[in-house]
């Protein structure tokens, strides 16, 4: 599965109108699009299902892994949102081992994370839920920046016998850490293509293993497209202005001929 990351209703539906069929919700693309926030732990749990309930409800064909940061409390907490997340819509929910508040796993320094007993609980509690409510659980360690390889490899080792489906070691630091990662795990193995991350072709990641791969991709994008226009409007200068899409292609990406048809249907003016 080779997927970019959306962070919004209208990011999905590309995603889904450029042919992919999974993406991952991100906490640092809903932080940084929904309040202009760095991804610290400022953005709330509810905050996080009305913007996955959204995304869900723009692409319904695309499987979202939403990114449940760390539960937002202890192992009761990790249920409950486990099991709203699925209702809202979510096919996996990912979950990590940091010290709340938490940090982006790929800014400087490095991430606190729980104990191996609370970690794992935390993931016990959301398998738990996945027995009840159709969603997959995608446990998460930020322990290898702060503890070291062989500890955030052992985290994941745990996670998977806790019952978790999709493996995630955040930000390894090498091209033989990547391929240690995705060799010492059974289950997916999920690769996040991330600034900390060692850069290797697709084709390398697969050959090591790796089922999951994931692009940061969409929202630096984004911003230095919206960056560029903001300066050409500025300066007067349309000719420095980036490519932009037709007003006619916007309004078809987020539904007017279906709405059209429908309200053809009602006879509504």
């Amino acid at each position: 599965m080779v997927f970019p990351t959306c962070f919004d209703a209208l990011s999905a539906r590309l995603l889904e109108r450029a042919g992919f069929n999974c993406t991952l919700m991100s906490g640092f693309g809903v932080a940084a699009t929904r309040y202009g926030l760095p991804d610290v732990g400022l953005v709330t749990f509810t905050d996080m299902v009305d913007q996955l309930r959204n995304i869900c409800a723009a692409a319904p064909h695309l499987c979202v892994i939403a990114d449940g940061d760390t539960g937002y409390g202890n192992a009761m907490n990790v249920r409950r949102t486990t099991l709203e997340y699925a209702r809202a819509g979510a096919a996996a929910i990912m979950l990590e081992d940091q010290l709340s508040p938490k940090r982006c796993g790929h800014m400087a320094g490095a991430r606190e994370v729980v104990p191996r007993a609370e970690a794992v609980a935390k993931i016990r509690a959301a398998v738990d839920v996945r027995s009840e409510r159709d969603i997959l659980i995608m446990a998460r360690t930020d322990a290898r920046g702060g503890q070291g390889f062989e500890e955030a490899l052992r985290r994941c080792q745990l996670f998977e016998e806790a019952g978790a489906d999709i493996i995630f070691m955040e930000a390894p630091e090498t091209a033989d850490e990547l391929r240690a990662f995705a060799a010492g795990v059974r289950k997916a193995a999920f690769c996040n293509i991330a600034p900390k991350t060692p850069v290797l072709d697709r084709a390398a990641l697969v050959a090591m293993g790796f089922k999951f791969i994931c692009y940061n991709t969409v929202l630096p994008a984004a911003v230095h497209a919206m960056q560029e226009a903001l300066v050409a409007v500025r300066d007067d200068d349309p000719a420095s202005a980036p490519p932009q899409t037709e007003f006619h292609s916007i309004t078809q990406i987020v539904g007017i001929g279906e709405y059209n048809e429908l309200q053809q249907r009602y006879g509504t003016a």
